[in-house]
């Protein structure tokens, strides 16, 4: 009897455990098909919706402005005064026979221009000049004359500046003793003439006549020509001040 209750206790214990795993079972099919709830369907649109959305875009890194240029030094300027001397030398012969009033010419500094310790313009530096006139002379009483001044300066960058200076001016040496040396050689050889042909009194009649001779001569000849020779230093002075910007 004892041992045929022990045996329905084992096959009551072997059912209990069918039975339990059973059940267990036809839990997990249900849970499985059970709708999802709504708090998880709306994470799960959240997150899909998350995931559809574009990336947002990183943020750009701040443009630093570019560094400025270091300011440019402020220009100098010089400022001649007036009164200051500007010394050149020709280049070229300046004759009234080949120069007219209002033709130009050009030269070269004799000496630098210096101000404030400061060489603005080397020797050397071209200068452009004037004819203020030319006067060829008149006959007998004339005599040749010219006038020059400057009214440029090149500096050394290439510029050109405009500048006022005094007149210059020279005139021929004076034709007169030449003149009368012509009057004197034309009496002397009439009155030889006249000798010839008349004794003294064709003398007399001769050196008239060679003295109108040699006069006509001069008053039918012009006076040297007033020339500055190539290579002649020469100093003006500036009549209005002259600034210079480098």
């Amino acid at each position: 009897m004892t041992r045929l209750n022990a045996n329905f206790q084992v096959l009551g214990l072997a059912l209990a455990v069918l039975l339990a795993q059973g059940c267990q079972q036809a839990e997990q099919p249900a849970a499985e098909n059970q709708p999802a709830s709504p708090a998880d369907s709306a994470g799960t649109a959240a997150s899909s919706q998350a995931s559809s959305k574009p990336a947002a875009p990183a943020p750009s890194a701040a443009v630093k402005p570019a560094a400025s240029a270091p300011a440019a030094a402020p220009a100098r300027s010089a400022t001649f005064p007036v009164g200051t001397a500007v010394k050149i030398r020709t280049t070229n012969t300046l004759s009234t026979k080949t120069l007219k009033t209002g033709d130009g010419f050009s030269a070269v500094l004799e000496e630098p221009l210096i101000v404030a310790g400061r060489e603005v313009f080397p020797k050397g530096a071209m200068v452009m000049g004037k004819v203020i006139e030319s006067d060829p002379g008149g006959r007998v009483k004339g005599v040749a004359s010219l006038a020059i001044a400057l009214n440029m300066l090149h500096t050394p960058d290439g510029q050109m500046l405009d500048i006022t200076t005094n007149t210059v001016s020279i005139e021929a040496d004076t034709s007169k003793a030449k003149d009368a040396t012509k009057v004197a050689v034309g009496t002397a050889v009439g009155a030889a003439i006249g000798a010839i042909a008349g004794g003294k009194k064709g003398a007399g009649i001769g050196a008239a006549t060679g003295a109108g001779a040699g006069t006509a001569v001069v008053l039918g000849t012009r006076g040297d020509a007033a020339e500055i020779a190539s290579e002649t230093p020469l100093e003006f002075s500036l009549t209005s001040p002259l600034t210079v910007s480098q």
